[in-house]
């Protein structure tokens, strides 16, 4: 029904008033009353804001979180004038402002139960606080609460490398008062106990691990009055030393309990899983942390007892092939002779492999020489007094070095970002040998395309590349990866 308004005689709807919307803002202001100034405290260190009384929350600035964290502390005032909040945004402010504005509209029920709608503008001053955890690491940078001992017992670092990409990629350690490099391993010392075991729980997510202890703590002090005690607290964390491209002897029992799979393995990958193949058969199995720990073993060799072949001849073997966790792998006989043999004799091995949709007569691989090599290993010398007759040799994986030549990964044209680390006396000593460990660590990522994902280059550069063919050769597209962190080392 179409009436006239009682102030201005404008045409309008009947309502309960008798009043066009102009004249009920003009006569109401529902937001008198209401509370448009408020405080923020803000750390600027870890860039969190407090959650009264103590409790500090890190929030992402124009994020959601923050949104309803400024929200909270008018709704009361809300509550207490009977409005109601319809809808609320941030206006855009700059960053070093230190405002942070917020746009609500509200409704409150006026004359003869007509509701009014109407917006206003709240501020948010931020002022700057450091937190506990802060102000301690200010006053003494080198205080800290909690520590992750890292370790891993093997003869090189190629698996902190490949985990410090996965650690920047994630921002992992973030919040890390300060990381130290140390022989095997990396320590890492954080503010609180919570931050470590969730740094604890990042890590069991994307390694094998098995944790010694779990917060082992150390009285620091201790205050009478308020019965108050400061501890520091210790995780000691220890990954299975077995790496990618690892050559096994998996003991009798592990073996049989695997369905005698095996005995002689390479494992493929490693995540928070184990991958073993069996290079004769193409069998394969997958190890979790629980299964590995609970019956441990190591490796007969590792890939710095790799020696380079060259492809004479080779035959598939028809319908002998599988898909592993996205990798297509066909057996096939083959003939090879080690580079180094070149011109000093005419030494042929035949052999099987698991290789032969990669490899090709003329094509180099990289191999562990049984013929020649000194083991010194328990189990294996258990399966020889069975009658087990060791291959010549096993290849591991094709070399594209070679015919790559000047078109690989050139030094200098892209750079990984690296975990802001200090080095002890003995880390200074071993350099050459870390450089090593870091040129073969390089080598993984130049043969294996699908390690790149978790890269961390440096602003302003693009991660490595490799000719087509070869990353259709190591890659099978018709596999979808999983959604898993990747951590193979």
């Amino acid at each position: 029904m179409i009436v006239l308004c009682c102030k201005c005689g404008i045409r309008m709807q009947l309502n309960a008033a008798n009043m066009c919307v102009n004249c009920l803002s003009s006569e109401n202001n529902i937001t008198e009353g209401l509370r448009k100034h408020f405080e923020l405290k803000h750390c600027p260190e870890c860039d969190s804001y407090l959650q009264p009384p103590r409790n500090w929350i890190k929030i992402q600035l124009e994020s959601k979180e923050l949104l309803a964290f400024c929200l909270k502390k008018l709704q009361k005032d809300l509550n207490s004038n009977k409005v109601r909040m319809v809808h609320a945004e941030f206006i855009w402010t700059e960053p070093h402002s230190k405002r942070i504005k917020v746009k609500l509209k509200v409704q409150k029920e006026i004359i003869n139960g007509v509701i009014l709608e109407q917006s206003y503008v709240v501020e948010y001053v931020q002022r700057e606080q450091m937190c506990e955890s802060c102000s301690r690491v200010q006053g003494n940078p080198d205080q800290w609460v909690a520590a992750v001992q890292l370790r891993q017992h093997v003869s090189h670092r190629r698996t902190f490398f490949y985990l410090e990409q996965v650690i920047l990629k994630h921002d992992a350690a973030g919040r890390a008062k300060k990381i130290k490099e140390v022989d095997n391993g990396i320590d890492f010392f954080f503010s609180s106990w919570s931050h470590g075991a969730k740094f604890v729980d990042f890590l069991g997510k994307v390694s094998p691990v098995r944790l010694g202890s779990r917060g082992d703590k150390q009285l620091v002090s201790h205050d009478p009055k308020s019965n108050n005690y400061n501890y520091k607290y210790t995780f000691s964390v220890e990954i299975a030393p077995i790496c990618r491209e690892d050559l096994i002897c998996l003991p009798q029992k592990v073996a049989a309990g695997m369905g005698n799979f095996g005995p002689l393995v390479i494992c493929t990958k490693v995540t928070n899983n184990i991958v073993l193949l069996d290079p004769f058969t193409l069998r394969h199995c997958f190890l979790d942390a629980d299964q590995y720990w609970r019956a441990s073993f190591k490796s007969l060799l590792t890939s710095r007892q790799l020696v380079k072949y060259i492809v004479l001849d080779l035959d598939v073997i028809n319908s002998a092939e599988a898909t592993i966790d996205g990798r297509k792998y066909v057996l096939a006989e083959a003939q090879v002779a080690r580079i180094s043999d070149f011109g000093k004799n005419d030494t042929i091995f035949s052999i099987k492999t698991h290789l032969g949709n990669l490899l090709k007569p003329g094509d180099y691989a990289l191999g562990y020489d049984l013929y020649a090599a000194n083991t010194n290993d328990i189990e294996l010398d258990k399966y020889k007094s069975k009658g087990l007759v060791l291959p010549e040799a096993i290849l591991v994986n094709k070399s594209y070095e070679e015919k790559r030549g000047k078109k690989g990964l050139k030094p200098g044209l892209w750079k990984l970002k690296s975990l802001p680390m200090e080095v002890d006396d003995k880390g200074e000593i071993e350099k050459d040998k870390k450089n090593k460990d870091y040129e073969e660590f390089l080598r993984g990522y130049k043969e294996n395309p699908e390690l790149w994902f978790n890269l961390s280059v440096t602003e302003g550069e693009e991660a490595p590349s490799v000719p087509l063919d070869e990353v259709m050769a190591a890659l099978d597209l018709s596999e979808e990866e999983d959604g898993d962190f990747l951590m193979e080392e």
